[in-house]
């Protein structure tokens, strides 16, 4: 009954997922394949070291439908692989591939990001260093200037796969112009 409504009032146009993986932009193809917030969840868990099933479901109280189907995906894109670590019965665990551990510094950019501004004094996690055991700040440079990247010295601009020229400055404003939400930052 509910689709028939929906159908009807078009509103089932608006609810259908839109695939952005044939968007000429890297940022959209990536969050095709792991911007859904369980499949995020999974690759936080796979570098904490989780690796079967149980574990992930365990960790994220999950439904096993849906563990399943983030797994699937995750594979299928070549971000985990399947590994079956026991034959009888058999069993598989789920593993990082060289895609998927060049996902981690997405991860700890996200995890710091959560802690600056979200957290309100009560943080909860912090990235810390396996050889020392102290608090790693992590910082995005550039590597021939080493300058820390921000968005007040980073255009995006074309690169040799695009099939329309962009200008690099197009849709900025004036950096210096004063930013509303810059006292709550």
């Amino acid at each position: 009954m509910l689709k028939r409504i929906l159908v009807r009032t078009g509103i089932s146009e608006i609810m259908q997922r839109k695939h952005l993986g044939d968007m000429a932009c890297p940022i959209a193809q990536s969050l095709e394949l792991v911007g859904e917030w369980w499949s995020i969840l999974i690759l936080r868990d796979a570098f904490r070291g989780l690796a079967k099933f149980d574990e992930f479901q365990r960790s994220l109280g999950v439904s096993p439908t849906i563990l399943t189907r983030r797994l699937k995906s995750l594979v299928k894109h070549g971000i985990l692989y399947k590994h079956a670590y026991s034959t009888r019965p058999l069993r598989f665990e789920y593993l990082l591939t060289e895609r998927g551990e060049a996902f981690f510094p997405v991860m700890l950019t996200l995890l710091q990001w959560g802690n600056q501004s979200l957290a309100a004094g009560d943080v909860t996690v912090l990235p810390v260093s396996r050889q020392r055991g102290t608090r790693i700040n992590p910082v995005l440079i550039d590597d021939l200037t080493h300058e820390p990247l921000t968005h007040l010295n980073v255009a995006i601009a074309a690169g040799p796969g695009v099939k329309r020229r962009l200008d690099p400055l197009q849709g900025t404003k004036n950096q210096h112009e004063a930013h509303p939400y810059k006292e709550s930052l």
